[in-house]
Formats: C-alpha cells, sequence, structure tokens
C-alpha cells in the first residue's frame, strides 16, 4: 500500500523541513536590524514584500555625498600682484645724486594686497639704485648762475630691484619709479574731519585744546633738544651756498610701478567666503585707493573719465569680503579751472559713481555658487538696485583725504574739491624785498660822515633779496650804491612778479596718487554740479 511510503518520506524530510524554517525566520528577523544598521528601512517589511522596498544605506550616502558636493564647491584664486601695480617706498638713508648706480635703500610704507591677502607687509625693505642722472640745459643753468646758485639741480632716476620682505624671503622686481617727493603730507577734507562718533567728539571736546597745547610744547621742545641741530644747521647754509652737492633726503617718497607681475601661489575659497561680494557699502565707508592716471586742472574738462584702484580689500561689519583689491573705481571731473594770469590759482572737483569688481573675483564667485544661486542670479540682481548685471556697485564717492606734495600748497574742501592756495608771507616778502630796494637808495650819514655807498647792512641785503648769497657778497664788496640799487629793484620786481603777476599753480593730481574716497550720501554741491 502506498500510505507507508508516505510516511516513511515524511519521517526523513521533518529535520530538513525543520532547518529552513528557521533559516528563514532568522533571515525575517535580522533584516530589519541590518537596514538599521545602515540607515536603510525603519521597520521590517511584509513577508511578501520584495528585497528592492528598501534602499541600500551605500546608495543613500552617495547621494547626500553628492548633495554636500554640489552645496560648496570651492574655487582657486591666483594671488597675483598685476604688472603695474605700486610699491610706495620713503628713503629711510641720505643718498648723493652723483653718477648712476649709487644705491639708494628705503621701506614699503604700505601694505600691497593680492585679492584679500597681504602679500608685501609694510616695512618690507626695498633697495635699488640710480639709473640715470640728466645734465643741466643751457637755459636753466644761465639763470640758476644769475641768480647766484653754481649747482643747479639735476634730474635723476631710480629704479628698485629687490624687496625683502620680515621673514627674510627676497622678491626681485623690476621697477618705473617716478619722481620723488621730499615732503608728502596728507590732506582731510572738512566733512571727513566731522565723521566722529559722538563719544569721540565728546572726549576731543574735553581733551582737545590740553592736547593740542602740550603737542605744541612737545614739537617745539624737540626742535630745540632733537639731535642733529648742527647737522641741520649746515645743510640749510649749504643751501644758501652757490656750490652744493646734491642729495636725496630721507623721507623722500617713490611710487615704484611693477614691470611685471608678482605671484604669491593661490588660495581656496567656497560660497560662503563670497556671500557678501559686491554688496552695498556700509554707511560713511571710506576706501583706498590709488589713480590710474596724472589729472590736472589745466587739462582735464567737465565729464573726463576718471579712474581708480582699490589697494585695500573692504570687508563688512561681519567680517565677510565686499570688495578684493584691484576693484576698479570710475569717476567723472564735475569741474576744472585752469589757473591764469596774476596769480589766479586752478581748482579741480571729481565725483566717483560705480565700482567694478576684478573679472578673477567674479568667476570664482561664479564657480563656488550652488546651481540653485546660478540659476537664481538674474533676479537676485534685479532685486538689488545697487547691482549692474556685471557685478558692479553704483554709489557716490569724493575725495576725503589724498597725500600731495607740501610744496603744492593744495586744499580740500567739503565736497572734495581740491585748490591751490598762496602762502600768506608772499605779501611780507614782497614787502620786505621793496623796502630793501627802496633804503638801498638812501646814503648812509651815521656819526657826521656820509657814505654814499649806503649802509653797508642794507646793502648787504638788498644784493642778497636778488642774487641770495652771491648778490650780498657782491653788493657789500663792491661799496656801490647803484650795485646795490640795481640788485635791491631786481630782487623786489622778481618777488611781485613770482608772487602777483605770474601764472598761479595748477591742482594736479599725478599717476599713481593716493587717495582715500567717501562713499555715503552724495554731498549736495557735488549733485548740483553732476551733468
Amino acid at each position: 500500500m502506498p500510505w507507508p511510503r508516505h510516511v516513511v518520506y515524511s519521517i526523513l524530510f521533518l529535520p530538513s523541513l525543520a532547518t529552513i524554517v528557521s533559516a528563514q525566520t532568522n533571515s525575517v528577523e535580522s533584516q530589519p536590524a541590518t537596514q538599521e544598521q545602515h540607515g536603510g528601512c525603519t521597520e521590517a517589511p511584509a513577508p511578501d514584500a520584495p528585497p528592492s522596498m528598501c534602499v541600500p544605506a551605500l546608495a543613500k550616502n552617495e547621494n547626500d555625498a553628492g548633495v554636500e558636493a554640489i552645496a560648496k564647491p570651492t574655487a582657486k584664486i591666483d594671488l597675483v600682484v598685476p604688472q603695474g601695480s605700486t610699491l610706495r617706498i620713503a628713503l629711510d638713508q641720505r643718498t648723493r645724486i652723483s653718477h648712476p648706480g649709487d644705491a639708494v635703500h628705503g621701506k614699503v610704507v604700505e601694505t600691497v594686497y593680492a585679492f584679500d591677502q597681504p602679500v608685501i607687509p609694510e616695512g618690507s625693505i626695498a633697495t635699488g639704485h640710480v639709473i640715470k642722472v640728466d645734465s643741466v640745459p643751457g637755459v636753466r643753468r644761465t639763470m640758476a648762475y644769475a641768480n647766484g646758485d653754481f649747482s643747479p639741480f639735476h634730474k635723476y632716476a631710480v629704479s628698485f630691484d629687490t624687496v625683502t620682505l620680515p621673514d627674510g624671503r627676497q622678491l626681485l622686481v623690476a621697477t618705473t619709479v617716478s619722481a620723488g617727493t621730499a615732503q608728502v603730507v596728507h590732506l582731510v577734507s572738512p566733512s571727513a574731519q566731522k565723521q566722529k562718533s559722538a563719544s569721540q567728539r565728546a572726549t576731543d571736546a574735553g581733551k582737545g585744546k590740553i592736547h593740542e597745547a602740550q603737542d605744541q610744547i612737545h614739537q617745539s621742545w624737540e626742535q630745540v633738544t632733537a639731535p642733529g641741530k648742527m647737522d641741520r644747521l649746515k645743510r640749510y647754509l649749504l643751501a644758501q651756498s652757490p656750490y652744493r652737492h646734491q642729495y636725496i633726503e630721507p623721507g623722500t617718497r617713490f611710487n615704484a610701478d611693477l614691470d611685471s607681475a608678482l605671484s604669491f601661489g593661490e588660495i581656496q575659497r567656497t560660497s560662503d567666503d563670497f556671500t557678501a561680494l559686491a554688496s552695498a557699502l556700509p554707511p560713511n565707508t571710506t576706501l583706498k585707493a590709488r589713480l590710474l592716471g596724472e589729472v590736472s586742472s589745466a587739462t582735464a574738462t567737465r565729464g573726463t573719465r576718471v579712474e581708480a584702484v582699490l589697494t585695500e580689500p573692504l570687508y563688512s561689519p561681519a567680517h565677510q569680503l565686499i570688495l578684493p583689491v584691484n576693484s576698479r573705481i570710475v569717476g567723472q571731473v564735475v569741474q576744472a579751472k585752469a589757473a591764469h594770469k596774476f596769480h589766479h590759482n586752478g581748482e579741480l572737483r571729481l565725483i566717483f559713481e560705480r565700482i567694478e569688481i576684478p573679472a578673477e573675483a567674479e568667476r570664482a564667485a561664479s564657480e563656488t555658487a550652488p546651481p540653485k544661486v546660478v540659476a537664481q542670479n538674474t533676479a537676485a540682481t534685479e532685486s538689488r538696485p545697487e547691482l549692474t548685471r556685471r557685478g558692479n556697485v553704483r554709489m557716490t564717492g569724493n575725495i576725503e583725504g589724498v597725500d600731495v606734495d607740501r610744496r603744492d600748497h593744495m586744499v580740500l574742501d567739503d565736497e572734495g574739491g581740491a585748490r591751490t592756495t598762496d602762502s600768506k608771507t608772499r605779501y611780507l616778502s614782497t614787502g620786505v624785498a621793496i623796502l630793501l630796494a627802496a633804503a638801498a637808495s638812501h646814503t648812509d650819514s651815521e656819526h657826521g660822515s656820509v657814505d654814499n655807498a649806503g649802509d653797508p647792512g642794507v646793502r648787504t641785503a638788498a644784493g642778497g633779496s636778488g642774487f641770495r648769497l652771491v648778490g650780498a657778497l657782491i653788493s657789500l664788496g663792491a661799496k656801490s650804491q647803484p650795485v646795490s640799487i640795481a640788485l635791491g629793484v631786481y630782487g623786489a620786481s622778481s618777488s611781485v612778479y613770482t608772487n602777483f603777476l605770474s601764472r598761479g599753480h595748477e591742482v594736479v593730481f599725478p599717476k599713481d596718487t593716493p587717495l582715500e574716497i567717501g562713499f555715503g550720501s552724495p554731498h549736495a554741491a557735488a549733485s548740483r554740479a553732476k551733468p
């Protein structure tokens, strides 16, 4: 009968069936734990559910990594000081101008940046040499001889070829150097001086007069007790002598333009670093810049384009980069008045209207921007009126500070306009010269005797007013009243022409002139002058 056979088969396969059931049960029980361990399903699937109901944890992790990589990409930025950038260098040693090859030694007085990083710190040592000493033209030499100057000024040129950083590294540079400025003064507009906080003004009101008096006393005492009094006296006497050596004095400043770019490696930036790039400037922002070309009241006209570049990066109050260095500041001349005869001086007024960030910064910001930000870039630009589609900032800026030569006698007004002034001593000096010429015509009648040559002291002073030391010696030694009168009249005539009849002084901002540009509410006068 068949049933005994089925019973036997059942008995033989029972252990195998139990093993299979136990294995399936263990597999189902262990599956949720495995998925939970790898971040998969949070609860066990139904017994008849296919394995694809749970996403493998590895696939989810790869997706998260991709999202993270897209959210914060990085961009490489080359730290390059471009060709044409300026090193501002002040000599710290006296240098004689005699022939090409004489060594010059100075220090960098303004930190040089690449993008937003300082690469040549203030105080770095700059060394070079004199490359040219020009001969004096015949006409100028003749005029100098006529005024008792037998060692007229020679034009010269220097070049700096090595910069030593504070850490000892040396940079080999090639530079084109402008003429040196012996006495640099920093002018500040009255409006910039008024932009102090209330606490500062209160403090200054209480201590200003005391500090001013203390400073005057301190400066006067220093002039008396400072070392080198004999050296300063010697230099003064040599400057009055008809023959003297020519020197470049310590403190003379030069602008050295780089003939080729300098590379300082590279840095990496993410989108977080460009959050505030080209955003609206904080209120009462002052930018440090330099002019890209000369601007003169003699040649400029209303509407003449003016450009400057940023020399120091600008950050937001949260220390986020707004403007990297070499951002271009574009403006125009709104008023230019050339100098005229009868000593009418020139005037010049500039305004700055927009800032263009460098292409390198725009490229880096685009590379690090997430896809959604890139897609919405146009809408974001339209919602921010201070930005143009090219990433430029539109503002109104005026000159609030400038470094100029003291001999230019320049001043700034409340709206940032520049004009030249005349020394008040011109009236005194011209009056004295006229009085000496008149006194030289009188005879000396002391002690009952008459000296037709006049008083020796008056003769000497009259000759000196015309031809300095040489004229004084000639007038004293000649003992001739006509000679003294002629020298005195020449000195008086020269003073009257120079101080009152000649052409006035132009306002000139040379190339690479350091500027402080204030951006904020436009000044009323500047707005009215704007075309």
